[in-house]
Parts: structure tokens; sequence; C-alpha cells
């Protein structure tokens, strides 16, 4: 009996045994499992910290202002640096406008708008200030203070047009006072040194019909003298330089090349710096969603980090608005130009009247010259003078055909052929192809009124 009892003992601890080896080896799976289960919980984890931090690192970086960036505008006087730092202040007002929603953004905007309060009003008393030596000496050279200083600080003043319009027109005001007054003296002491030599060089103003009384025929005008009928040419005459034996054509020539440069130079510059300045453009958003919440960080990491965008529009073309844009485009660039146009005849207006020579040819190719720069108000002016100068020489010309013609009816009549008078008359006539033709039929060649002038002065002559 012991031996049973001893057997089934025996078997009830080998069934006991191999019930605890197969509850330990499940156990061991159950803990693998759940170690397997902790760590991909721990992943879980980080990525969803990631996305959360993500999104918020960015925002944080686009709203925060960095203590440097304050310390350059408030500290600091206007300087190359701040050329980046107003670009990175103008970028943080745009985010947090764009991030007006965001319970943080109110109390950053009051410290953005504090800064743009302060950049404006020291960015303003820079540029009145470079507005001084400009009021002060006529000396000062507008040019390279236009080219070296203020197109240097555009971006700044384009700043002051796009957060700070009423500091704009203030400057814009000062500006064309202190340019105004600038040229307007500088051209009326031009004119008047220019003025002495009109005044010392005085010209008899004699028919080409006329005899002299002696009966010697007038000396020709001097060869040279053609030569400030063009642009090319002998060196514009300067103000120290006017006592010096030169032709009222140099002073005509010397005053309107000093226009024409002058003029043109401003008309650029105001259409650099003074140009109506767009909004600068927002950065696009960095915000993403990703169709899968949980992405394996291996296909992330080969798809360099970034997710799939939330959707994209199909571009598509809709007939008639490319002409609708483009008649936008012409009309917005009409209103600029109608724009600088009405800047500079506000500073040049003044300077146009010691401008007001009359010398048809070099007139002429001033205004080529003025097209060929593309200043308009300019063109307009010298149109304007050409006009102006066309019934003067018309009546001069008519009033030279009708000698020509007394003349040759004088000839006719038997006047000039006593006492060797008609040789006179011939060496005064002479003169007409190597005067009339060579200053204005190359100029005027397709001028008819001009031909029909010359070619009365011809048959004229032919006739005498």
């Amino acid at each position: 009996m012991w031996n049973c009892i001893s057997k089934y003992s025996m078997n009830l601890l080998d069934s006991l045994e191999g019930f605890l080896s197969k509850f330990q080896s499940d156990l061991s799976a159950v803990s693998g499992q759940i170690t397997d289960l902790q760590s991909r919980s721990r992943d879980f984890d980080m990525r969803l910290k990631s996305r959360q931090v993500r999104p918020l690192s960015q925002l944080l970086q686009e709203l925060c202002v960095p203590p440097d960036l304050a310390t350059t505008i408030l500290d600091t006087n206007v300087s190359e640096s701040w050329i980046p730092a107003i670009a990175a202040l103008e970028e943080k007002l745009i985010a947090l406008e764009a991030r007006s929603r965001v319970r943080a953004s109110k109390d950053l905007s009051e410290a953005a708008e504090a800064l743009r309060i302060a950049a404006s009003g020291k960015i303003r008393g820079y540029f009145l200030g470079l507005l001084q030596p400009i009021r002060t000496s006529i000396s000062t050279n507008m040019h390279v203070l236009q080219t070296s200083v203020f197109l240097k600080y555009r971006p700044l003043f384009a700043f002051l047009q796009r957060h700070a319009p009423s500091v704009t027109q203030e400057f814009q005001h000062a500006y064309i006072a202190a340019a105004r007054l600038y040229y307007e003296t500088g051209f009326r002491r031009y004119a008047r040194s220019l003025g002495y030599l009109r005044a010392r060089t005085v010209e008899k103003s004699t028919l080409i019909g006329t005899l002299p009384s002696d009966g010697s025929p007038d000396p020709p005008p001097a060869a040279d003298r053609l030569q400030y009928a063009s642009l090319e040419g002998p060196g514009v005459t300067l103000a120290y330089m006017a006592d010096d034996k030169e032709p009222p054509e140099a002073a005509f020539r010397s005053l309107l090349l000093v226009l024409l440069d002058n003029a043109t130079a401003e008309y650029a510059f105001l259409s650099s710096f003074f140009r109506q300045e767009p909004n600068p453009p927002r950065k696009p958003s960095t915000r993403r969603v990703s169709g899968i919440i949980f992405e394996d960080p291996e296909e992330q990491s080969e798809s360099g980090g970034d997710s799939i965008p939330i959707s994209r529009t199909a571009s598509f073309s809709i007939p008639g608005d490319s002409d609708a844009a483009r008649r936008k485009a012409n009309s917005a660039a009409k209103e600029e130009r109608a724009y600088i146009d009405g800047l500079w005849k506000q500073i040049m207006e003044p300077a146009l009247e010691y401008c007001q020579v009359g010398n048809s040819v070099l007139n002429e190719n001033v205004y080529l010259e003025a097209e060929r720069r593309g200043c308009g108000p300019l063109e307009t002016f010298l149109l304007g003078q050409r006009l102006a100068m066309w019934p003067l020489f018309q009546k001069d010309m008519g009033v030279q055909v009708d000698s020509l013609k007394k003349l040759a009816e004088n000839a006719v009549g038997g006047y000039l052929s006593r006492s060797g008078i008609k040789d006179s008359a011939v060496q005064v006539v002479s003169i007409l192809p190597r005067t009339i033709v060579i200053l204005y039929s190359e100029v005027y060649v397709d001028h008819k009124s001009l031909r029909q002038f010359i070619h009365r002065m011809r048959e004229a002559v032919i006739r005498g």
C-alpha cells in the first residue's frame, strides 16, 4: 500500500513540475511581450512629443523677438547693421499679425510695436539729418549723396513706407523742399555766370539780302561754332570759366547739357528711391499633417522628415485672367510713373525757368537723349521749348527769304549792275548753302516746312 501511495505521489510531483515549467516558460513569454510593449509605448511617447514640440518651436521662433535685435534698435544708431535688423523686425511684425489669434502674440505684439516706433523715429532722424548738407551748401555733391547713402539705405525707407506712412510723407516733403532749393539755386547761379558770355559777345544781326554800307561782304560765321549744336564736342563751361572768350552757343550748350545730366539723374533716383514699395511676401507656412499618426522613423528619415501636405491645389488658367492681370499691371505702372513725374516736377520746375534757351538743333539732340534715358518730364519740357522756338525760327526765315527776293528784284532792275556791287551780292548770298544747309539739313532732313524754306532761299539765290 505504501508503494502505491509513494508511486502516486511521485506522479503527482512530476505533473506539478511540468505545470510549473510550462508556467515559467509562459511567464517568460509574457514578460518579453510586456517589455516590447513598454519599448513601443516609449517610442510612441517620443514621437508624440516631437510632433507637439516641432510646431511649438516653430511658433516660438516666428513670434519671439531676439534680445540682440532689440538691443540693436534701442541702443545703437542707424548704420549698416540696421539693414538686416529691420528686415528681421519686419518679419516678426508680419508673423505676429498673422498669428493674432494666438494668446501669446498679443503680449509680444506690444513689444514689437514699441520696437517699430523706436526704429521709425531713429530712421526718420537719420534721413532728415542727411538733408542738412543740401540745405546749407550748394557745393554738396547731390548725386554722390544719393547713390552712396540714400540708395544704400533704401531698405530702411521701404520699411517706413510699409509701417510708418506719416513719417514717409514727412521725409518726402522735406526732401522735395531741399532738392528744389538746391537745384533752383544752382541753376540760377550757373545761368547768371553764363550770362556774362552773352553780355560780352554782341553780334550784329543782318539780313542775308542786305549789303553793307561800304560794299564789302560780312565775314562768314566761324565753322567751329557748329560743334556746339551736338552733344559730342567740347566740355561744358564751368562757372569759374565763364570769363573765357566763348561764343553764345557754348553757353546754350553748357546749360542744356547740365540740365540733361542733372534732370535725368534726379529722375532715376526718384524712380529708385521713392517708388511705391509693395508688402514683402509672407514666408510659406511650415504647418503639416500626416496621414499616418505613427509613422516608421526609418521611412521618415528617408523622406527627409517631411510629411504629406494637407492638400494640393491644381493650377489652371481662366480665359481673360491674363488680360485682366496685364491691364492691372499697366494701370499700376502708369500710376507709378505719374507719381514719380509729379515729384520730379515739384523739384525741377524752378530750375527750368533758367534753362529756356534757344537752339533748335541742340534742343532736338538733347530731346532724343532724354528720351533714350527715359526721363518723360524733361521730354515734355524740351518739346514745349521746340514748339515755342519754331514760330520764331519760321518768322526769321521768312524775313530772310523776303530779303533775298528783294535783292533779286533789285538785280533785275539793274541796281546791282553798277559799281561792282553785284559781285558783293553774289559773295553774300554764297554763304547761304554753307550756313543754312549745314546747320539744319542733317537734323531736319524729314521736316517738310524747313525744306520749303531752304528751297525758297535757293530759288531766290538762283534768280539773283
